[in-house]
């Protein structure tokens, strides 16, 4: 399977009262890929801090199929799915599978780029560009501007 950002064990810590891994868990996780992939791709933190950004989230959904439980391995897929070059608005997909290939969650992202000293919204800077084509895209990407 491409574009996998995280893989690990279910751990007591992520599962709920009814034994399979707790809401919050997938968005950690699949937080957790999309900084890995960010990273990977030269997002590094560092090259956030260089040039007074950050990433922000505006919605956060997740969509159900299969649960997981306590000590099994799920693998965390990403990749782009939206990107609006006027206003660097993004959209992620990313995809929980067990280690069987079978999908458990959907959980898709919406969000933008924020100045982190004017704490307003602001474009990708330019020489971050490179960065971002290197970024996976979904199939049925769409790139407005």
């Amino acid at each position: 399977m491409e574009n996998i950002f995280y893989e690990g064990q279910v751990i007591w810590a992520q599962i709920d009262a009814n034994r399979h891994m707790r809401h919050s868990a997938y968005a950690d996780i699949c937080a957790q890929a999309r900084s890995n992939m960010l990273n990977k791709m030269g997002f590094s933190l560092d090259k956030f801090a260089q040039f007074q950004i950050g990433p922000i989230l505006f919605r956060e959904e997740l969509i159900y199929a299969k649960e997981v439980h306590l000590d099994e391995y799920v693998q965390v897929k990403v990749e782009l799915t939206k990107y609006n070059k006027i206003n660097s608005r993004f959209s992620f997909i990313h995809q929980v599978y067990r280690q069987d290939g079978t999908l458990c969650c959907t959980v898709n992202v919406d969000g933008a780029w924020l100045d982190l000293k004017l704490r307003k919204l602001t474009k990708l800077p330019e020489e971050m560009e490179p960065y971002l084509a290197k970024v996976p895209r979904a199939e049925g990407y769409e790139e407005i501007g």
